[in-house]
């Protein structure tokens, strides 16, 4: 089954960054006061840079310049998987919490390596097509 993708908001990807950004918002609410500059302000960031990432990705032209950006990704889960066991070993989340928001950062990381992957041979399959054209139009010529 292929899906029909308009915009980077159907990549599924996105869809899955995009709960994790609002599954992270609702636990820094819950975080004292004392880390609004801290913790709060990183997990924040790098919540906000996960889909923003892919989005600009998205947009941009080239392969190598999308699978930049998915990179960026994936940085900016893992930070967030530090951030969350911080947040356990600090006592500001209990381990349910924890180990659920964990596993979807799991999940985002594998499939954002999936689509790393695909970018890839996409990339490498244009370069042999564009190679292929190339060798065709001297032969012609």
């Amino acid at each position: 089954m292929k899906t029909n993708i308009k915009d980077f908001t159907d990549l599924e990807v996105w869809k899955r960054c995009n709960d994790i950004k609002i599954n992270i918002y609702n636990i820094v609410k819950t975080l004292p006061e004392d880390e609004k500059y801290g913790l709060v302000s990183q997990m924040r960031r790098a919540s906000i840079s996960i889909t923003a990432n892919i989005a600009e990705g998205y947009g941009r032209f080239h392969f190598q310049e999308n699978i930049q950006f998915f990179r960026q990704t994936r940085g900016s889960l893992y930070e967030l998987k530090d951030h969350i066991r911080s947040c356990f070993q600090f006592k500001y989340i209990n381990k349910d919490m924890t180990d659920t928001t964990l596993s979807k950062i799991e999940t985002a990381v594998k499939i954002v390596n999936g689509y790393i992957r695909m970018l890839k041979r996409s990339k490498n399959s244009a370069a042999i097509i564009m190679k292929s054209s190339l060798s065709t139009e001297k032969v012609i010529s």
